[in-house]
């Protein structure tokens, strides 16, 4: 590992560095871990690797300042081999929520130190907007000077070739000088759309053009106008679109872009690319461009988020940007296709060949834009939103999704998101059908994650690291759109990974955070020629060996400090001389900074919400003994919860009622049912259909004696240790967001303590609605007056319905998964019946996250 020391000179720092990775060479085994930190409610794992064979049992989380032993748990599943690595196992500690400073113990193996708490993230978006500004063309904030003041000449357009047209301004793609209307349109979008969601995370400490000082907008706002103004060049009059400023022969020497040549023979200009629609010069071929939708709907989409957003502040503005989009997407209709990059002396382009995505979000932001502005247009908001909706079922996925490799920048954007924008429009059937689109694509690439501890399934092509972040931002917005929280883990697993739970231990964010392991020697002209930190770029990322071995002119600089951890899968190298691994980008750190702000955002909303304990109480819910056992009783809502421990006969019988009746249930099941290999199917499918999934204690413990409620029968740390072997096994049943924000405790039976420590540990406690019998369906005849038919507990709820209006509203339904052999009348089997008297009778179902959630 590498930690910068930032106020030193670079050159210092790395000599620091390189000397503490050599001293770890003897190691065998390694923990990796997210060096941001963790938030108390979220998804906390880690990895431990080793170069042996040995597997673990146990893993300890120790407090950093008192060196004890905080959470002791199961290193649960062996997942062997992954890249560099023999043997590893994912440490999940997701259930402990207490905030501090920890490091973990595993084997001979520590962490270093991290945090968990509510303000992990907290600035690091704002962070990142620091290499933002020194990506600057025209005046540069970082360097105090311009650059590129002369752009640029004309190529291929309608006028004569080598007109001036005004192209300064805008970003650096790289760290060349090229600029291309592909990357900053979609960086421009990110940074529009992190202000419009989340305003409240971005700070004001910088005028419009990047300097010191407040001017009353948000930072994120300033720099998105940056780029918004480059657009407006790059688009000056209606049926003008250039797609690229510059080109390779930028690349003959590393210089700070100050320091303009002519490396094109016209002295400090440079070449700008008309978009035409049709193949242009590439080397010694020309480039596969078919169209120039792919370049048009960006700029629909940048100009009709700004409009929006800029309604109110500037009127004349936003329509001005709006009629701009408006052209935009008219010249993508009638010329529909992708618009390539040029390239001249090497091999190397953006040789992106989709482009319905990007139609469909030019259409979508339109859409809402137009109800905003009231604009007339050529096209009114419901042509849009159905056009949008059109261009979404030719692309439901995005093509790179679950592959194991593809062209650079092939599928660009990386995320469809015109699919977010759309789903936040539609309502109904079309609405479920864009979601899904997303959720097939998180479950290609979940279908291989799961196979290796990291819970790594992004292809390693140049750029991986904008394709980890871009995948992790689908993954919030499907949870955002739908509250569906089954792919939490996989989505912080990919924002982990990008903080140091990678084979290689470090943050592929320079400088962030400051304290931690992260690149000190990019391929970057601002560090190797005047030690200028680039604080907040995000590198490109580890690719192929294969890719690796195959490109032109790398050559590492210095002795590999990584090497331990290069494989025949993978490399990174954190030196100057790998420009395919450790290059900044600018498009992929404007896309991290929305999702940064979006995981501040989302720590600052769970930091909200207060334990139940303490939680404003809504006083249509019932409560007993501090869990609440109805929800809200003006409502004709119910939830059905399924419980199981050592009997799961009816799995199938109820999974296919409820797939019949398309409702939703919630299963609360024991560690000894998840770890029944018998079940294991059942419950992955239940959990892959969209059932809410939870624990139920491990062992079947009962709290509290029967007769006298108050007296305990368990300890808090035997309670604590049985709850966390139950999660244990939903993660190694295929469950890795353990939902242990709601419980149902063993024997529904509990008192005042128990809820209390539920509480503590940041766990929702709920029982079931008492009245109904349902949850005597365990009972069998050989147990006298207790044993209840299926007919009589039916009849029952049917006689409470219609003597007693309201009664069942905002009820827990409590029904086994399965009984003992010798009840043969099982209520499972009249679960059809059930259900569809009471949809007769007005009720719908929710899982019981949605019937109690505050």
């Amino acid at each position: 590992m590498k930690y910068a020391l930032r106020l030193l000179p670079c050159v210092v720092a790395l000599a620091i560095v390189l000397a503490f990775r050599s001293g770890n060479e003897t190691a065998s085994s390694w923990i990796r871990i997210n060096q941001l930190g963790y938030t108390t409610q979220g998804i906390k794992a880690a990895v431990w690797c080793s170069k042996q064979t040995a597997p673990i049992d146990v893993f300890e989380l120790v407090d950093a300042s008192t060196k004890q032993v905080a959470y002791k748990g199961s290193a649960g599943r062996a997942f062997g081999a992954y890249g560099p690595f023999l043997q590893s196992h994912r440490l999940d500690f997701s259930s402990f929520v207490k905030p501090g400073r920890y490091f973990l113990r595993a084997g001979k193996a520590e962490s270093p130190e991290f945090t968990i708490g509510d303000d992990v993230y907290k600035g690091s978006a704002d962070f990142c907007l620091r290499y933002m500004r020194q990506q600057r063309s025209g005046y540069n904030p970082f360097l105090k000077d311009s650059c590129h003041t002369r752009d640029g000449y004309t190529l291929y357009g309608p006028m004569k070739d080598s007109t001036y047209v005004d192209a300064t301004g805008g970003w650096h793609d790289a760290s060349d000088y090229l600029q291309y209307t592909t990357t900053s349109a979609n960086a421009t979008y990110h940074l529009l759309a992190a202000y419009r969601d989340f305003p409240g995370v971005f700070g004001d400490t910088k005028t419009w053009n990047g300097l010191d000082g407040k001017n009353g907008v948000a930072d994120v706002l300033d720099e998105a106008k940056w780029g918004l103004d480059w657009l407006n060049k790059m688009n000056p009059k209606e049926g003008w679109m250039f797609n690229q400023l510059g080109d390779d022969r930028d690349h003959k020497m590393m210089r700070i872009p100050k320091e303009d040549t002519n490396y094109y023979g016209r002295g400090i200009e440079r070449p700008l690319y008309f978009v035409t629609g049709k193949p242009q010069v590439r080397g010694k071929f020309m480039n596969a461009t078919t169209g120039v939708a792919s370049t048009a709907g960006k700029f629909a989409s940048s100009f009709a988020l700004a409009a929006e957003l800029y309604a109110k502040k500037d009127p004349a503005y936003a329509k001005m940007l709006l009629t701009k989009a408006d052209a935009a997407l008219k010249a993508g209709i009638e010329k529909p296709g992708v618009a390539q990059t040029a390239s001249v002396l090497s091999p190397y382009i953006y040789a992106e060949d989709n482009w319905q995505d990007d139609m469909e979000l030019g259409a979508a932001a339109m859409a809402s834009a137009g109800k905003t502005l009231g604009i007339k247009q050529n096209f009114n908001s419901g042509q849009l939103t159905g056009m949008a909706y059109n261009y979404a079922q030719q692309e439901p996925l995005t093509p790179w999704l679950g592959t194991d490799t593809a062209k650079h920048y092939q599928w660009y954007p990386f995320v469809n998101v015109g699919h977010y924008e759309l789903a936040r429009q539609l309502k109904g059937k079309q609405r479920d059908t864009v979601i899904a689109y997303y959720k097939t694509g998180i479950e290609k690439v979940w279908a291989k994650a799961t196979t290796n501890a990291f819970y790594r399934a992004i292809p390693f092509i140049w750029c991986s690291n904008n394709l980890t972040v871009s995948f992790a931002t689908q993954c919030f917005w499907y949870r955002e759109l739908t509250g569906d929280t089954r792919y939490t883990a996989l989505e912080q697993a990919n924002i982990d990974w990008l903080f140091g739970c990678n084979p290689w231990g470090t943050s592929m964010v320079y400088g962030l955070p400051s304290w931690g392991d992260t690149p000190v020697d990019p391929h970057s002209a601002f560090t190797h020629l005047k030690q200028y930190p680039i604080d907040g770029g995000l590198v490109d990322g580890p690719v192929y060996t294969a890719i690796y071995n195959g490109l032109i002119g790398i050559r590492l600089t210095r002795e590999d400090s990584y090497a331990p951890f290069q494989s025949d899968l993978a490399v990174y190298h954190d030196d100057y001389g790998d420009y395919s691994t450790n290059e900044p980008t600018m498009d992929g750190t404007a896309s991290l900074i929305y999702l940064l702000a979006a995981k501040e955002a989302d720590a600052k909303k769970k930091q909200a919400l207060k334990p139940a304990a303490t939680a404003p109480l809504n006083t249509n819910m019932v409560r007993s003994h501090g869990a609440v056992i109805r929800g809200d009783s003006t409502r004709r809502e119910i939830a059905l919860v399924f419980t199981g421990d050592e009997f799961g006969d009816g799995l199938s019988t109820i999974i296919n009622t409820m797939n019949k009746q398309a409702v939703k249930g919630s299963f609360f099941l024991t560690g000894r049912f998840y770890n029944t290999s018998s079940f294991r199917e059942p419950i992955r499918q239940l959990y892959r259909e969209g059932h809410y999934m939870g624990p139920h204690s491990n062992d079947h413990l009962l709290y509290c004696d029967w007769t006298k409620r108050d007296s305990l029968l368990i300890t808090r740390s035997t309670y604590i240790h049985d709850l966390n072997k139950n999660l244990d096994a939903m993660r190694a049943a295929g469950i890795p967001d353990a939902s242990y924000r709601y419980f149902i405790p063993p024997y529904e039976w509990w008192n005042d303590a128990v809820a209390k420590w539920s509480n503590e540990s940041g766990i929702r406690l709920f029982c079931f609605t008492p009245g109904t019998t349902s949850n005597a369906d365990y009972t069998y005849p050989e147990m006298g007056n207790s044993y209840k038919s299926s007919e009589t507990i039916l009849n029952n709820i049917k006689r409470i319905n219609e003597t007693r209006p309201g009664k069942l509203n905002g009820m827990v339904l409590l029904i086994h998964a399965g009984t003992d052999p010798r009840r043969t009348d099982k209520l499972y089997n009249k679960l059809d019946e059930l259900i569809s008297y009471l949809k007769k009778n007005g009720y719908s179902f929710k899982t019981i996250d949605k019937l109690i959630g505050e």
